[in-house]
C-alpha cells in the first residue's frame, strides 16, 4: 500500500503537471500559425483594392499609389496591420514616388493562408512585378514589425537600394521565446523569420526605427539584429513610442522622409550570392 501511495503521490506531483505541460506544448505547436498571423483582423472587400498580383493560382491584392511616378517604394506591413491606412502617410511623405503595398496571404483581400515560405515567395514575386513596371529604377523597401522579417529576406535576394526597418527583430522564434520563457517555443516555431541570417551580407543603406516602449519586440532582439549588419545602420530611437504608436510620432516621419526622400538615388545593393537561392 505504501508503494502504491508513493507512486500515486509521485504522479500527482510530477506526472499530472508534465501531462499538462506537454498538452500545452502540443497545442501551441499544432496551432502556432493561428497564434502568429492575425490576418482575419485586416480583412476587407476586394473592391477596396486597386492592385492584383497573380501567384500560384491565388490573387494577392493591395494598392499602387502614384504608380506612374518613378523610384518605387515597397511596403510590407506588420502583423494585424491594416496597410491601407498607411497609404495616406506614405503618399504625403513621398509625393513624387510610386508606392506599392501588398497584403499578405489571408490578409486584406488576398487569397490563401500565410506561412513564412509563402510570404517570402510572394514578396519576391511582388518585387519582380514592380521591377518590371519600373525597369532600371532603384527600389526601396520598408518593413514594419513582421514585415521587417519579410523585407529582410527580400533585401537578401534582390537588389534593394535602401531598406527601412520599423520595430525589427533578430528572429521571430527568439522573440517568441522571450515572451514564453517557460516553454520551448524557440524550438517549436516553424516560421522563424531569421532576419539576422538574411541581413548578414546586405550592403545597402539601412534605417532602423525603434520604439523606446516596445512591449512586443524586446529591445535586446533589436540590439542583436543591429550587430548582424555588414555595415552599421542608421538608428533612430523614439523614446516615448510603443510598438503600435511609433508611426504616429513626428520624429518617425522626419526620419523616414530624410532617409528615403532624397533625390540622390542610391545604387541598388546586390543580393548576396550565398543567399541568392529562392
Amino acid at each position: 500500500m505504501a508503494k502504491i501511495l508513493s507512486r500515486a503521490a509521485w504522479l500527482a506531483v510530477f506526472g499530472v503537471p508534465a501531462l499538462v505541460y506537454g498538452g500545452i506544448c502540443s497545442y501551441l505547436y499544432a496551432k502556432q500559425r493561428d497564434l502568429i498571423y492575425f490576418g482575419q483582423q485586416t480583412r476587407l472587400s476586394a473592391d477596396a483594392t486597386d492592385f492584383v498580383l497573380q501567384r500560384e493560382g491565388l490573387r494577392l491584392r493591395g494598392w499602387a499609389v502614384q504608380p506612374q511616378a518613378p523610384r518605387p517604394i515597397l511596403y510590407f506591413g506588420g502583423n494585424a496591420e491594416r496597410i491601407e491606412l498607411r497609404r495616406e502617410q506614405l503618399q504625403r511623405l513621398f509625393p513624387d514616388r510610386s508606392i506599392y503595398l501588398l497584403a499578405y496571404r489571408g490578409y486584406g483581400a488576398s487569397d490563401g493562408t500565410p506561412s513564412e515560405a509563402a510570404l517570402f515567395g510572394d514578396a519576391l514575386a511582388f518585387y519582380d512585378h514592380v521591377r518590371e513596371r519600373h525597369p532600371g529604377q532603384p527600389i526601396d523597401v520598408i518593413g514594419c514589425s513582421l514585415g521587417s522579417g519579410v523585407a529582410s529576406h527580400v533585401a537578401s535576394q534582390r537588389p534593394v537600394a535602401r531598406l527601412a526597418l520599423i520595430t525589427p527583430f533578430d528572429s521571430l522564434a527568439a522573440v517568441a521565446q522571450s515572451h514564453y520563457p517557460l516553454l520551448p517555443v524557440g524550438w517549436m516555431v516553424q516560421d522563424r523569420f531569421d532576419s539576422v541570417r538574411w541581413l548578414a551580407r546586405y550592403q545597402g543603406e539601412v534605417l532602423v526605427l525603434r520604439a523606446g516602449r516596445d512591449q512586443v519586440v524586446p529591445p535586446s532582439h533589436t540590439d542583436r539584429l543591429l550587430t548582424a549588419f555588414a555595415k552599421p545602420p542608421r538608428v533612430v530611437a523614439l523614446a516615448d513610442a510603443d510598438h503600435g504608436s511609433i508611426g504616429a510620432a513626428p520624429e518617425f516621419e522626419q526620419a523616414l522622409r530624410t532617409f528615403l526622400g532624397g533625390d540622390d538615388a542610391a545604387p541598388p545593393a546586390k543580393a548576396s550570392a550565398v543567399l541568392s537561392q529562392r
